[in-house]
């Protein structure tokens, strides 16, 4: 079949991607090592290169200290074959100044001299080179230190690498693990607010029935297993429906929280619990106090209220915001429930409002239900 196109016409070809990477290898020549050769005697410079240079490494060469410290500023070699006899500086000063130099300090230095006594080796190592050959030389040495100094800069080179990636995953371990650490702070903070909304009564800030119960049930059973005295204050502020018809809901809101805050203040253990009992009732659970712990407890719950002086000018008892209070104390037992000293702290609540407010009664003897 013959095949017939217009004159000018264009024809783009798709080379596979696998033949192009192929020409690209192709064209990629391997990077030689690159060497300087220094020293003051060109016939030692041409043996050197031409030896060097049939091993396939690229020769660089100087025949004195300051160009061979500027030709290393300028494009540092992998290694350095160094003269020592050599005027204006010596072998042992271009050694120490390459040395002295963050860009060159890491290059291999070895040192090719005449000079054989261990004392001019010694200074030579301690002048920072890394082998040390005597002219003259046999070409099969150079070759095998030079070989040898390559493959221990390239081992070393690995390693720093090695390191350097180790250090960077290393940081980014650190940091993962201080993102990982926020997030848990952030998520026990989120965690102890919700614990808190739980437990506290929004409009207060103290307990709220809830967690009352919970703690009563607990310090019930604690100190019936230690067999000490739980004691319980009921508090119910006084003609507190009044002053919410006479001065609004926001001054009631008000007055609840400075109330909470004010029996918080006189309640001073941090094993007592203050919580919001019911509208305008508080409780106050008093673990390990007897009865006339109590009653201190009490006396000084309405000390910190009359000092908020909080106006109450219908209030039949008093000018001010008061509390009527209850308290009962006991040594629980198997054969009772929390609820016996809840009932006996509200009954004796009940006979501080029936003795005229603003004062609290106790209970000496407890009740008993009479299904007991």
């Amino acid at each position: 079949m013959d095949f017939h196109f217009p004159e000018g016409s264009t024809f783009y070809f798709t080379i596979p991607v696998k033949i192009t990477e192929m020409i690209q290898n192709i064209n990629q020549k391997p990077t030689k090592v690159n060497i300087l050769v220094i020293d003051d005697h060109p016939d030692n410079l041409r043996v050197l290169s031409a030896m060097l240079s049939k091993q396939g490494y690229h020769v660089r060469k100087a025949l004195n200290g300051k160009i061979a410290l500027i030709a290393c500023e300028v494009t540092p070699p992998d290694l350095i074959l160094l003269d020592i006899n050599m005027p204006d500086m010596d072998g042992y000063e271009v050694c120490q100044r390459l040395k002295a130099c963050e860009k060159t300090k890491d290059i291999p230095v070895i040192f090719l001299s005449v000079l054989d006594n261990v004392l001019d080796k010694v200074k030579a190592f301690k002048a920072g080179g890394a082998d040390y050959i005597t002219k003259p030389f046999h070409i099969e040495e150079v070759t095998v230190r030079v070989e040898n100094q390559l493959n221990l800069q390239r081992l070393k080179n690995e390693l720093q690498e090695k390191n350097r990636l180790l250090e960077k995953q290393n940081a980014l371990l650190i940091e993962e693990n201080e993102k990982r650490r926020l997030a848990e702070s952030a998520l026990q903070q989120a965690n102890e607010k919700l614990q808190k909304l739980v437990i506290i009564d929004s409009l207060t800030e103290v307990a709220n029935r809830r967690h009352f119960d919970e703690v009563l049930q607990k310090e019930w059973y604690r100190c019936q297993r230690e067999q000490f005295f739980l004691s319980l204050i009921l508090c119910d502020i006084d003609y507190f429906k009044l002053y919410n018809d006479t001065y609004g809901h926001l001054a009631g809101d008000a007055c609840l929280r400075q109330v909470a805050g004010a029996i918080t203040k006189a309640v001073r253990r941090s094993t007592d619990l203050v919580a919001r009992y019911g509208g305008e009732e508080f409780a106050v659970i008093l673990p390990n106090t007897n009865l006339q712990g109590a009653e201190g407890v009490a006396q000084k719950i309405q000390r910190e209220v009359i000092k908020l002086e909080i106006v109450n000018a219908l209030s039949p008892c008093n000018s001010y915001i008061t509390l009527s209070q209850g308290i009962a104390s006991v040594i629980p037992s198997y054969n009772l429930s929390p609820d016996i000293l809840i009932a006996n702290a509200d009954k004796t609540l009940y006979q501080a409002k029936q003795q005229g407010r603003n004062c609290y009664c106790l209970c000496r003897e407890l009740e008993l239900p009479s299904l007991l």
